[in-house]
């Protein structure tokens, strides 16, 4: 078993979006491969190859499409929330905006974390009220305590943050979708930004569950195929509130640099660390982690540390960052944002394909309104794809995470990780794409 993370040429977005070239797109090739959790499972494939895609419905359209979300209002992911949620609805009222004959409605439920039983109550909510798609969890984690509920509901779990390699071949009846990708890319960019910084030896604290060890251990295998050593691992479970063992025990070894795989247990770890005689510009964060510290940090306590993050740079996306203001105008974080977006375009796109909101069917034109099958024509934005759908064309939609292109497990074939370094004053900026 293996799995490939091969960079493509540049290419770019669409004018509707950025109209600027996007850099650093690279592009996934993964084969059947699973870090723990559940085996390995045969995954059913609808649509095929380019050539094997289904007609388009035809008739009128009428549908009146409910989605769910279980996206982190609580817990350590929360400052994801805020940015997801405004991206679900600024999408929303964009295919409401369409007079397309398919309405939305979002109902809006919290995930919590793994410590409580949040995101279990919130499906069965959000089942109740018979949605055809949930949008959610953020968590890789909270996904997989979930996963198997809303399949076997019928309904699709699509996910603008699980990064988990897990999810690739995990048994889902083709209803789990992601625009995230998987951790084995950002685990390749961290690695070997890491060993291009000039350091050799690498000590990681990391968060133990499926997404934490799966971004563990792909950042290890780069950081070592690039001539690097990992030097200790130690790891700590969600909800513990002391990491003094894990701190001596990776300081112990004394690594050139640390990586903090970690979720908001990087504002307890950092100054910790630092407070040890640890350099603050040798720690590396990651998506989990990677927000502004100005609040809770004292100036300069970690100027220089870098981190990765999946997503475009938000200063190539035009107005779609001054439109989730209007949205949501406390906003300061923008993560996922786009990736939560495209969720409900494509959900809505494949719905008006199919001419209908049941969820299995729904599932059966994710794959191909993203371009993954059917070679249909490039669209930007819902209306544009709802135009072609409508004749009973085939459409290609990128939004504004960037180019999306489903393959047969419902992972993105293509995205682009953003490198960031942090100021003196704990915010952080973009300087490159991995």
């Amino acid at each position: 078993m293996s799995v490939f993370a091969k960079a493509s040429a540049k290419r770019s977005a669409r004018a509707a979006w950025t109209g600027l070239a996007i850099a650093g797109v690279s592009t996934l090739l993964l084969t059947a491969c699973a870090q723990g959790g559940t085996p390995p499972a045969e995954t059913e494939t609808p649509t095929g190859d380019a050539g094997d895609a289904l007609p388009i419905a035809e008739g009128e359209r009428d549908l009146a499409l409910k989605l769910g979300t279980i996206l982190p209002q609580s817990g350590t992911l929360a400052f994801l929330g805020p940015p997801e949620e405004a991206g679900v609805q600024l999408g929303a009222d964009d295919v409401n905006g369409a007079d397309s004959g398919l309405a939305v409605e979002v109902v809006y439920r919290d995930s919590g974390d793994t410590t409580t039983d949040i995101a279990t109550v919130s499906v069965t909510d959000l089942l109740s009220q018979d949605v055809s798609a949930i949008i959610g969890a953020a968590s890789s984690g909270v996904s997989k305590t979930v996963i198997d509920q809303i399949v076997a509901a019928g309904v699709v779990q699509f996910s603008p943050a699980n990064t988990s390699a897990d999810f690739t071949t995990y048994n889902d009846n083709n209803l789990y979708w992601r625009t995230a990708p998987s951790d084995v890319l950002q685990g390749e960019v961290l690695g070997n930004t890491i060993a291009d910084d000039g350091n050799a030896t690498l000590g990681m604290i990391v968060l133990n569950d499926a997404y934490g060890t799966g971004l563990a251990e792909f950042t290890k295998t780069a950081f070592e195929a690039a001539g690097g050593e990992v030097v200790a691992e130690a790891l700590f479970n969600e909800g513990d509130s002391s990491f003094d063992s894990q701190i001596a025990e990776v300081t112990a070894a004394n690594p050139d640099a640390i990586a903090l795989i970690t979720f908001d247990q990087s504002k307890i770890i950092t100054p910790a660390l630092v407070g040890s005689g640890f350099p603050g510009d040798k720690l590396y964060f990651v998506d989990g982690n990677l927000f502004d510290y100005s609040a809770d940090f004292a100036p300069g306590l970690i100027t220089g540390a870098k981190g990765t993050l999946p997503g475009l740079d938000v200063g190539t996306l035009g107005d779609f960052t001054d439109r989730l203001l209007t949205v949501d105008p406390a906003l300061t974080d923008y993560s996922y944002a786009a990736e939560s977006y495209d969720a409900v375009t494509l959900i809505a796109l494949a719905a008006y394909a199919a001419n209908s909101t049941d969820g299995a069917e729904i599932a059966k034109y994710l794959r191909q309104v993203s371009g993954g099958s059917g070679e249909g024509e490039k669209v930007s934005t819902f209306e544009e794809g709802v135009a072609l759908l409508a004749e009973g064309q085939q459409i290609d939609y990128d939004g504004p995470s960037g180019p999306i292109t489903f393959d047969e497990n419902g992972d993105p074939t293509e995205a682009t990780i953003g490198i960031f370094q942090f100021a003196d004053d704990n915010t952080y900026s973009r300087i490159g794409d991995g």
